[in-house]
């Protein structure tokens, strides 16, 4: 019998009743201590930890390197998106 054919029974969140998932999912990470949600207290570790994962990717393979007009696009669509938030109006730099 192939892996494909083994019956797939159900596991974690899929075992639970849809009340239940939204029980859990209401919580939105209040199990986690606020001194274990690091990037959101400090924006300095948060930068940090994202220039160290994007060292560990050799240039010639990231996608921004390659492709400038990617880079150019991705940037203009997160603007876009963060001035439809008011990111402007609510982050000051």
């Amino acid at each position: 019998m192939a892996d494909n054919d083994k019956p797939k029974i159900p596991r974690g969140f899929a075992t639970m009743s849809p009340e239940r998932r939204r029980e859990i999912a209401a919580l939105g990470g209040a199990a986690v201590p606020s001194a274990k949600r690091g990037f959101s207290l400090d924006r300095d570790l948060a930068i940090e930890a994202g220039r160290k994962g994007g060292m560990s990717v050799p240039g010639e393979v990231r996608s921004f390197t390659r492709d400038p007009e990617l880079a150019r696009k991705a940037g203009r669509k997160g603007g876009i998106a963060a001035h439809r938030r008011g990111y402007q109006k609510s982050h000051k730099t």
